[in-house]
């Protein structure tokens, strides 16, 4: 495990860091050619320097963030507030919460939909589908 991602999960209350390692190990294991660091103060897997899939500590829970989920069409994945991105998310408050086989169905989802968040500023906020 990353370093700066190991700290980030020392530092969270011990449920939300058991939810962490959950959503840790279940997407290195099916992103296995995804970079991960820490982004913004979170954990975040990228494919090509594009933002894939990240979760962060919310006063909710921990909030696990597909860039491109809106396009999944899975109704678990909640549309982001803004609307100008296609980015989804479900947010957790105990690990017993996450379902392993949708978690792996939408990680799927996040290889094969995605959106060029990469090159967002050079194209002037207008997001372009890659895959």
């Amino acid at each position: 495990m990353n370093k700066d991602i190991q700290a980030y999960h020392k530092s969270q209350a011990a449920e939300d860091k058991a939810i962490c390692e959950v959503l840790h190990e279940e997407i290195s294991q099916h992103l296995p050619k995804a970079e991960n660091k820490v982004w913004h103060g979170h954990p975040v897997w990228f494919l090509d320097g594009n933002p894939i899939v990240g979760y962060d500590k919310l006063k909710a829970g921990v909030r696990l963030l597909f860039w491109s989920g809106v396009t999944f069409e899975e109704e678990q994945l909640a549309p982001g507030k803004s609307g100008k991105f296609k980015d989804a998310s479900i947010t957790y408050t105990s690990a017993e919460q996450i379902n392993t086989k949708d978690l792996k169905r939408w990680l799927k989802k996040a290889n094969d939909i995605q959106w060029d968040y990469k090159n967002i500023v050079k194209r002037k906020g207008v997001l372009e589908r890659l895959k």
